[in-house]
């Protein structure tokens, strides 16, 4: 494979530790959307006692996905994460198809927030100035900001983050510490409802795309502080911070509306039933912070996932699966600055043609856009869980029973069954009748994106074989060399002559 050219730069190694790239991952998730829409969703369909533990339920199934992930990512602490993972494990062509679905799922995740945000400044915007603010002018807004910080040090990067998942991570508790100070009811329930096998069926897969953005700990391993452990601790770290916000907030606010009253409040209220429980307990200033801080963590989202997109196109670049010059880095601050700003230039022009359409109320786009992305990262996690089951035992590197065999196979069937059940209540999810052409078009576009990467892969098996063969290996140069062809001995003339010996 040929060497990466001399105007380009490495990312800087030992910039951050577990810590940031955990802040990373827990912005890329942004719990606090999670927490204004999917919670009420759920309890809006009958959920109730059950949404806290399905989130629970999801956070123990990627506790034990994180087992193989940590030890795939100890192997491989490159920038391509899932894309170097699933081609050790599935097939050079195999990671080339999981690169180009986790470039498509995060790029639909960040374009579903844009619109989320515009939707979610408008309070704030008609509080503060009177006037109605335009989805597209917040949006345009939010993308020059992440255009801009996408280009800067990874360490600056990771500290404004650090501070805006801790606003949010506070508001979340503030909330919940009021709805649980004054109880309508009681705290607990004294029995489980019966809830029905299709309705726990979709609020199990609405937990599991709740949580995506969580796997994007191993993007940053090559500029941690230890490049084999960061990653697999951040994401341990992740998970359990994720599961416990999550479901003491989605406890709370069954508790704050009374477990009677949740369903109907739910259907009622939707995405403003957290901001009014909160502003019965609290000051009206509380909850103003509260839409503020959203704002905030979602622009955080928007910067996380931004900077995840940007080092899988660099990690493309540099291995020449894509074109080299997407591993161009800054020189002063390491940034993969190339890759920065074409992830930069798509999103603006996605937001573009969304309002040259005539895109008015983003909202609805936005959540078919952000299921699309986390079925997407869904169809990743699956593969990943089997790569590393296959990979780990087909190359013995020293783990134990647990991490390289029992965990990733009970991760992949559990992967499997939430895939399935995320699948069967795609209607649902996405909000349309089950004839919808969303229903079919979705999976078909995740196919598409994976089956144009396998046969870009399989298309370089045969034209470019050196470079084939440095896929997954985070850069490092490939030769292949031949096997010299055994040159077998003449037959010997019986009538020759045979020269004389001559000692030298």
């Amino acid at each position: 494979m040929g060497t990466p050219d001399e105007s380009s730069h490495p990312l800087a190694t030992g910039r951050i530790g577990a810590a940031a790239v955990t802040f990373f991952a827990l912005a890329a998730t942004a719990p606090l959307a999670v927490l204004i829409t999917v919670v009420p969703a759920a309890y809006a369909r009958g959920g109730g006692p059950l949404v806290p533990l399905t989130f629970v339920a999801v956070a123990i199934v990627l506790l034990v996905f994180a087992a193989g992930y940590a030890a795939m990512a100890h192997r491989a602490p490159y920038a391509g994460a899932l894309y170097a993972y699933v081609a050790r494990g599935l097939g050079r062509p195999a990671g080339v198809a999981a690169a180009g679905v986790a470039l498509a799922a995060y790029t639909a995740l960040q374009l579903g927030l844009y619109g989320v945000a515009g939707v979610a400044a408008a309070p704030l915007v008609r509080s503060w100035f009177h006037v109605e603010a335009q989805w597209w002018m917040v949006a345009a807004a939010c993308w020059l900001i992440v255009a801009l910080a996408g280009t800067v040090r990874i360490e600056i990067v990771s500290g404004l983050l650090a501070l805006l998942v801790l606003a949010e991570i506070a508001v979340a508790v503030g909330f919940a510490t009021a709805s649980l100070i004054e109880p309508v009811g009681p705290r607990l329930p004294d029995h489980l409802p019966a809830v029905d096998r299709p309705a726990l069926g979709l609020l199990l897969a609405a937990g599991a795309l709740a949580f995506a953005g969580f796997e994007t700990t191993g993007t940053y391993a090559e500029e941690t502080m230890r490049p084999r452990k960061e990653a697999g601790h951040a994401t341990y770290a992740s998970v359990v911070i994720l599961g416990l916000v999550l479901a003491g907030t989605a406890w709370s606010v069954s508790v704050g509306a009374g477990p009677a009253q949740i369903t109907a409040l739910a259907r009622t209220r939707g995405s403003e039933l957290l901001f009014d429980l909160a502003g019965a307990r609290l000051a009206p200033w509380a909850v103003t912070t509260g839409r503020a801080v959203l704002l905030a963590a979602l622009v955080a989202a928007m910067l996380a996932l931004h900077n995840a997109i940007a080092r899988y196109l660099y990690a493309l670049g540099r291995e020449r699966v894509l074109p080299a010059a997407l591993a161009t880095t800054a020189r002063r601050t390491s940034a993969p600055r190339t890759a920065s700003l074409v992830q930069s230039l798509i999103a603006g022009l996605a937001i573009a043609v969304a309002y040259l359409a005539g895109v008015r109320s983003p909202g609805i786009l936005a959540q078919r856009l952000t299921v699309a992305g986390g079925l997407g990262v869904l169809v990743l996690l699956l593969a990943t869980s089997l790569a590393a089951l296959l990979h780990l035992n087909r190359v013995p590197g020293g783990e134990g029973a647990w991490g390289r065999f029992l965990a990733p196979i009970l991760a992949t069937v559990a992967l499997g069954a939430l895939a399935c059940l995320a699948f069967r209540n795609l209607p649902s999810l996405l909000g349309v009748p089950s004839e919808s052409a969303l229903v079919w078009l979705t999976p078909a576009g995740i196919a598409a994106v994976a089956g144009a990467g396998l046969l870009h892969g399989v298309v370089l098996r045969g034209a470019r074989p050196v470079l084939y063969a440095g896929i997954g290996q985070g850069g490092t140069a490939v030769v292949v060399t031949p096997a010299p062809t055994p040159q077998l001995p003449r037959p010997r003339d019986p009538g020759a002559h045979r020269p004389e010996r001559v000692n030298r």
